[in-house]
């Protein structure tokens, strides 16, 4: 049977950023077959000549997950739990940073966004809380479906 997996994607915007700091992730729902790659798009507008792009991964009643960082002048960091599986490409000429997740699986299913600031840190906190208030509204979803 194949499995379909379905991610959310959302953007994160930070309050109090300059006018022209945004994040746009025009996919809403992705449907994968679990065990292919897919990409999640993440489309950015800021003045800022070295951007910093962060990917985020939450789970149904889970605080968002830091899962990697990408900017323009260094290699970035992602968590180790990802290291395998999901990269990210800055691409400041087409002011974007997709996600490529390899190999889908059903732990996949969850909501994606990216930001232009680092937006959680450990614990509950006012920056969590801001960040929430800021997600867009049309997020993407990759959903599984079991193989026949």
């Amino acid at each position: 049977m194949r499995n379909w997996l379905i991610l959310h994607v959302l953007a994160a915007c930070c309050f109090g950023c300059r006018a022209l700091e945004n994040v746009i992730q025009p996919t809403e729902d992705v449907m994968v077959v679990e065990g292919q790659p897919t990409t999640l798009s993440c489309l950015f507008d800021t003045a800022d000549l070295s951007p910093y792009l962060f990917w985020y991964k939450q789970l149904a009643n889970v605080n968002p997950m830091f899962m990697l960082r990408r900017d323009t002048f260094s290699s970035g960091e992602t968590t180790t739990e990802f290291k395998e599986r999901l990269d990210a490409r800055l691409n400041f000429t087409a002011k974007s940073v997709p996600l490529t997740i390899q190999r889908v699986q059903l732990s996949d299913s969850a909501v994606y966004y990216c930001a232009l600031k680092p937006t959680v840190t450990t614990g509950y906190t006012a920056s969590l809380q801001k960040l929430l208030a800021g997600m867009s509204s049309n997020p993407s979803v990759v959903k599984s479906k079991p193989e026949e």
